[in-house]
């Protein structure tokens, strides 16, 4: 990226000030070599989101930031109502809370040592993962719209984990004001069969060991310790999210002009958020937050049943559960004033301090974990809210390291066989149905996520706890 228009207010934060239709500056955050790092339509697109009506105080992106649909993956948004403020299908995008949710086993790498490979095999072959993956949950209309309705909630009661775990996931595990009949047919269909599946793309479970510890103190209260194995989960709302963000961009996108809006991208395409269209995206959106959070629900009690053969003593408790791709109505002080914005964050993680009166008690001393997903290969980190400037860029932190080349570009450098053999000389296995998919998330594919992490630290959006080695690679 040419840094030249930008003025660096410190050695994490560099700002543009408004010019021509941006109604705010954009503020770009990472040291100076992660922002040339960054393509120069990162630029274009946040100077396009600084121009969406209603927003407030700056559009944001976060070190881990690159180009994606409208704004850019790491974008951050919060509009006002007020006025006309819109609600952008951009601004959310097509994997509708696409986040992560870490479990805690009790294990250490050693007990993993017989039976690595089988473990690894036993995890393949009972989640889904790849393009198109079904598994073996299908819904009926009346389960679809009990799950577009309850979330994580509607998993447990039907049997998919334990009550506990309610408490230890985003919005208690159902998001309020989902409405199902907002859903197009052709979303409930695409959906119908992948319940508890990873699909494809970045996404993962990982069985992990905690490799490296900086906050003592925060560590213990999440229940963590140098040499422990976690397991993560990084997917989404699968095929529902992708068709209600498709359904939705095309008739925003067509409706902008009698709603008087002007963009300079279509793909910013919004609806007003207080119009009947707004409304409905954000129904229709809400219940694909609640299609993730109850896959990811789902896909932990799979990831239980492969543990509890192996290892009978284990629970594997739910260290938390936070989304990346999402928008929520979130109180914010803007000038002074509490005000009640809309939060678009597109591969940006929410990250409340501690007190915060949305948090499980779990972490009302803390604040809430933060989720940094690496690459194959690559340590991943768990971050917790900030104790300074709480409301930094709406309480918002990065989501994983940030593509550094695109998957077309990956694929000319990379051989999925080569990337598949190479790490596990390194010891981690990866277990995936496409050679072309690995090839395409090859780790070099990625940004230095010590370096997006160190950013994120420095800049007052997250606060470094732990880094995670991988050890078993689930990936589509």
């Amino acid at each position: 990226m040419d840094l030249s228009p930008l003025h660096r207010v410190s050695s994490w934060e560099w700002r543009l000030e408004p010019e021509e239709a941006m109604r705010v500056p954009a503020v770009l955050y990472g040291e100076e070599g992660l922002i040339k790092e960054m393509d120069d339509k990162v630029l274009e697109q946040i100077k396009n989101v600084a121009c969406l009506p209603g927003i407030v105080e700056a559009a944001y992106t976060m070190p881990d930031a690159h180009w994606g649909y409208g704004f850019p993956i790491g974008g951050v948004a919060a509009i006002d109502p007020a006025g006309g403020g819109g609600v952008s299908a951009g601004g959310v995008g097509f994997d509708i809370s696409c986040g992560v949710r870490t479990l805690l086993t009790g294990l250490k790498p050693g007990d993993l040592a017989g039976c690595k490979e089988a473990l690894a095999d036993s995890l393949y072959h009972t989640i889904p993962a790849g393009v198109g993956s079904t598994g073996k949950i299908v819904l009926d209309e009346i389960e679809m719209n009990r799950m577009l309705e309850g979330g994580a909630r509607w998993a447990v009661a039907a049997g998919y984990g334990r009550a506990d775990d309610l408490d230890r996931i985003e919005e208690r595990g159902s998001m309020l004001g989902a409405e199902p009949d907002a859903v197009s047919h052709r979303a409930r269909q695409r959906q119908r069969q992948e319940m508890g599946t990873l699909g494809s793309g970045n996404h993962y479970l990982e069985v992990q060991e905690v490799w490296t510890i900086f906050d003592d103190a925060v560590a213990k209260s999440f229940g963590l310790a140098r040499g422990d194995v976690v397991v993560s989960i990084h997917c989404g709302s699968r095929g529902l999210g992708h068709q209600i963000g498709t359904d939705f961009l095309r008739e925003m996108a067509l409706a902008a002009p009698p709603y008087g809006i002007t963009l300079p991208d279509l793909e910013l395409a919004c609806a007003p958020i207080r119009s009947e269209l707004g409304q409905r995206y954000l129904g229709a959106m809400r219940a694909g937050i609640n299609c993730a959070l109850a896959n990811r629900q789902i896909i932990t009690h799979l990831t239980r049943r492969v543990f509890a053969h192996f290892f009978p003593e284990t629970t594997l408790p739910v260290l938390f559960d936070v989304s990346h791709n999402t928008c929520k109505e979130e109180d914010h002080e803007i000038a002074g004033k509490r005000r009640r914005l809309f939060i678009h964050r597109k591969g940006a993680t929410r990250a409340f301090g501690a007190a915060h009166p949305d948090l499980p008690p779990a972490f009302a001393g803390t604040g809430q974990p933060v989720f940094i997903g690496g690459s194959m290969g690559t340590a991943s980190a768990i971050m917790v809210g900030p104790t300074q400037r709480p409301e930094h860029a709406f309480a918002s932190s990065c989501h994983g390291a940030g593509r550094r080349l695109s998957r077309h570009q990956a694929l000319k450098q990379w051989h999925g066989r080569t990337v598949v053999d190479e790490l596990r000389q390194r010891g981690i296995i990866i277990k995936s149905p496409s050679m072309r998919g690995v090839a395409e998330e090859a780790p070099g594919a990625y940004k230095d996520i010590g370096a997006v992490v160190e950013a994120a630290d420095l800049a007052g959006l997250s606060r470094k706890v732990a880094t995670l080695a991988p050890l078993i690679c689930v990936k589509g």
